[in-house]
């Protein structure tokens, strides 16, 4: 079951933190705690590796409200989507850890901002992710640059370099649709 009530408190905290001063910029990045709790792991007493891809979320929504993302989201009625991920595991979370994520904009193209997040228990890393995110409208993605404008950033550049490029160019080679 999708985390509805953590959901709704890393919202609640995103807009508390933003409003008593701790607004992100959009180059910044966002930093939120939270426990591994019960509902979070497997059979293995860890942290479910679909868990963590939902979790990331939380991340993603604190980053966006706290650098006024969210405000424009509502304010043009866009939305987000997760067009894409890559994700490497290192270390276990297991029950009660006690869990950093950090989340930043690791490049953006004409189409897609690259999110790049990863959690960290007693200052180690168990798992980063590189998500390929968008902003969309009824219509369809928005170019970033009418985002990067509603941020209030248009000569902000961040163009995709090192292994984000690899990673695009790679999934580029991918087949889609996937053969039988």
């Amino acid at each position: 079951m999708y985390p509805f009530f953590r959901y709704g408190k890393a919202i609640v905290q995103a807009v508390v933190a933003k409003t008593t001063g701790a607004q992100l910029d959009f180059t910044g990045t966002s930093e939120i705690e939270f426990r591994c709790s019960l509902t979070d792991i497997d059979n293995f007493l860890e942290m479910n590796n679909g868990r963590v891809l939902t979790l990331y979320d939380l991340g993603r929504t604190d980053f966006a409200i706290r650098t006024g993302l969210g405000k424009q989201l509502l304010k043009q009625r866009w939305g987000l989507v997760v067009a894409g991920s890559t994700v490497q595991y290192r270390k276990r979370i297991r029950a009660f850890d006690k869990v950093t994520m950090k989340t930043h904009i690791a490049a953006i193209d004409e189409r897609w901002i690259y999110v790049e997040q990863s959690m960290w228990v007693k200052g180690k890393p168990c798992s980063s992710v590189l998500i390929r995110t968008g902003v969309t409208s009824k219509g369809g993605v928005v170019d970033t640059q009418e985002v990067l404008e509603a941020m209030g950033k248009p000569d902000w550049k961040m163009p995709p370099t090192g292994y984000v490029a690899e990673w695009i160019e790679s999934d580029g080679d991918r087949p889609w649709p996937p053969k039988d």
